[in-house]
C-alpha cells in the first residue's frame, strides 16, 4: 500500500511539474542534433553531452540538461566550492535528483522560489538541501521541518 502511495505521489508530482518538464524536454530535443544523448537516470530524463551552457547540469522538472557524459560524475558541493576547497565531493546525479524531488513538490513554483532564494549560490537553501541529500541520502527539502 505504501509503494502505491509513493507511485501515485510521484505521478501527481510529474503532472504538477509538467510545465517545467516540457520546457526541459524541448530544450533537450533541440540539443539532440548537436550531440546531446537522452537516457533515463536519477528520476528524470537526462540529456547528456548537452551542447550549450557553462557546464554542469540544470534540472527542469523531470528533465536534466547535463553537459557531461554521466550523472556518476563527482563534483564538489556548493559550500566547498565557495571556500575554494575540493574536499567535499558528491555524485552529481544525487544532487540533481534532489532538485527533481523539489520540482515534483513545488511544480511551477520551483524556479521562482529557487531564484528568490539566491539562484546559483552556496547560500541558496535549494542548493544546500541538494548537497545535503547528495552527501547523506536525506534532507532534499529546502526548508526545515516545523517542530
Amino acid at each position: 500500500m505504501r509503494r502505491a502511495g509513493q507511485v501515485l505521489g510521484f505521478a501527481l508530482g510529474m503532472a504538477w511539474a509538467s510545465p517545467m518538464s516540457l520546457a526541459g524536454l524541448l530544450a533537450g530535443l533541440a540539443g539532440l542534433p548537436f550531440g546531446a544523448r537522452a537516457r533515463l537516470s536519477d528520476a528524470a530524463l537526462v540529456f547528456h553531452r548537452y551542447p550549450w551552457g557553462p557546464g554542469g547540469a540544470l534540472t527542469l522538472g523531470n528533465v536534466i540538461l547535463h553537459t557531461g557524459a554521466s550523472m556518476d560524475e563527482v563534483t564538489v558541493t556548493y559550500a566547498c566550492a565557495a571556500r575554494g576547497g575540493r574536499d567535499e565531493c558528491v555524485r552529481l546525479g544525487d544532487h540533481e535528483r534532489a532538485h527533481v524531488y523539489q520540482a515534483l513538490v513545488l511544480g511551477p513554483l520551483f524556479l521562482p522560489l529557487y531564484f528568490a532564494c539566491g539562484g546559483i549560490s552556496h547560500r541558496n537553501r535549494f542548493e544546500q538541501a541538494a548537497d545535503r541529500y547528495a552527501l547523506t541520502g536525506r534532507g532534499w527539502w529546502p526548508w526545515p521541518r516545523a517542530v
